[in-house]
């Protein structure tokens, strides 16, 4: 039976409804980053080696992961509203305790507690913004979301960096506090509770075998290059309970009839939601993975400090606040394929520059495709999400919205995983390439060596050219690493044929 909460007639302030979850949104987008920096700093204060101080963004991560299919589910229980004070509540609360943790297993537990209930403040971000806006103004609100989304995670190293040096590793979640006290009330205020369904079912065996599947994905992914992938007996343990996990899922929602099943298959049968989910993981996988190699690109081979490489990869996230601003404007009046295609051709020229990247670069060279690619991201980013939801009924949004930012996540971590496997991997391959094609054997190749001061009869001579041939050999990895991502994103775009088209207004 359907209860329904008393809905105000008071009319909607959509500015204050706005500004209240885009705080939310920007302090959970922050944290999936804001704590790398200051893990050396933690892990000295709590006497951890690097693996155990590993966990404290791993517990994160898995926990977001984890948690946040069941924000549909909770929305229709209990009330949008409710879930949303709820997990900004908790979010802040357990910032507090990360902040005061005494040891790491008091900052585990507490990032833990962030992890579940942060996991529902992205996706009910967008659901919110959705529901409080028109259809014709769906592009502009996705823009506003969008530059929460995804300015947040470059915002974090710089701030948390900042923030570490400045004061201590401590202010990199008590920052927390006064946003999140600022967006609770917002939301207390400002939001209109929407019915509940008091008698939703609550698919448990669903629910579990997905939550076990996603969990050993990011375990597995997070730990994998750690572990030596497949050489290490945790990865196959992870492989096979992950695979048994979402088989599992896949044959008990099969089985189940509408309404009783945790996932709600109606949204893989929307065909554009269904590739708005493959769209958003490409971007996903592509966006995460290149801004986790550049900063080490900029810090390791080039000798920036972090300060320095925060400013080189600032047009990135100016290039996309740029689009952004502009492309709301146009969803609704030109089609959502031409501005998909445009975006994605943006975003594939910048990676054929940074493909062609050496040691002798220069900081514009870094800024300038940063700044493009920023611009194809950010015109990708609006008209996709409006596409996605384009033909979604209300009634499946918080459920939709969950899904999209999963898919997403789960992207971002396995282009991570991927490009730093293939960064170690290539790296060593091309190492023995090169170094087997230079020698006092090889007449051209020893001049070229004593011309650039590495004497290989003196003791240093060997151990500088060895370090020499290192460099080179890791700036090739992370150039194929750039062309794969170039590659990648050319043959996602046969894929927006099969969006519905609309009528441009």
């Amino acid at each position: 039976m359907t209860q329904e909460v008393a809905v105000s007639d008071r009319p909607i302030h959509k500015n204050m409804i706005t500004v209240s979850i885009m705080l939310a949104t920007i302090i959970q987008a922050i944290d999936g980053t804001i704590a790398n920096v200051a893990l050396p700093h933690m892990q000295g204060s709590f006497n951890a080696s690097l693996d155990q101080v590993n966990w404290v963004l791993t517990s994160f991560i898995v926990a977001v992961a984890v948690t946040t299919p069941l924000t549909g589910w909770l929305c229709e229980r209990f009330g949008q509203k409710q879930i949303f004070l709820v997990s900004i509540g908790g979010f802040t609360l357990a910032s507090l305790l990360c902040g005061v943790s005494a040891d790491l297993s008091q900052m585990v537990v507490a990032r833990i507690l962030q992890g579940v209930f942060g996991a529902a403040l992205v996706p009910l971000s967008q659901a919110v913004l959705l529901d409080i806006n028109p259809p014709h103004k769906h592009g502009s609100a996705m823009a506003i979301w969008g530059v929460g989304v995804m300015i947040g995670p470059m915002l974090g190293p710089m701030l948390g960096g900042w923030l570490t040096d400045s004061y201590s590793w401590r202010w990199v979640f008590l920052i927390n506090l006064p946003l999140g006290i600022l967006a609770f009330g917002g939301i207390y205020k400002f939001i209109i509770p929407k019915p509940i369904k008091a008698d939703a079912h609550f698919d448990m065996r669903g629910f579990l075998t997905l939550s076990v599947a996603i969990a050993c994905l990011q375990l597995l992914l997070d730990r994998g290059e750690e572990n030596d992938w497949f050489e290490s007996t945790e990865t196959w343990v992870e492989m096979i309970v992950l695979s048994l996990s979402f088989l599992g899922f896949i044959w008990h929602t099969a089985t189940r009839k509408v309404g009783e099943s945790f996932f709600e298959f109606r949204l893989v049968t929307n065909l554009n939601y269904s590739m708005g989910l493959i769209l958003i993981f490409v971007v996903g996988l592509v966006l995460f993975a290149t801004r986790s190699l550049t900063p080490t690109l900029l810090q390791g081979l080039m000798s920036y400090s972090a300060q320095q490489a925060g400013w080189a990869l600032a047009p990135s996230g100016l290039g996309t606040m740029v689009a952004m601003l502009f492309v709301g404007r146009w969803v609704g009046r030109v089609d959502f394929r031409y501005l998909l295609a445009l975006g994605f051709g943006i975003t594939a020229f910048s990676l054929w520059q940074m493909s062609n990247y050496s040691l002798e670069i220069a900081t514009e060279d870094i800024m300038i495709p940063g700044f493009i690619q920023g611009l194809g991201l950010g015109i990708i980013f609006v008209p996709l999400s409006a596409a996605t939801f384009a033909t979604l009924t209300p009634e499946l949004r918080a459920q939709g919205t969950a899904v999209y930012s999963l898919i997403r996540n789960i992207g971002s971590s396995i282009g991570i995983a991927l490009v730093q496997t293939l960064l170690v991997r290539n790296t060593q391959v091309v190492h023995a390439s090169l170094a087997q094609n230079i020698g006092l054997d090889h007449a051209s190749a020893s001049s070229q060596i004593l011309n650039q001061g590495f004497d290989l009869s003196t003791a240093m001579g060997l151990p500088l050219l060895n370090a020499e041939i290192t460099r080179q050999a890791t700036m090739i990895a992370y150039v194929d690493n750039f062309w794969l991502m170039f590659v990648m994103t050319q043959v996602i775009l046969p894929a927006l044929l099969l969006i519905k088209p609309h009528k441009p207004k």
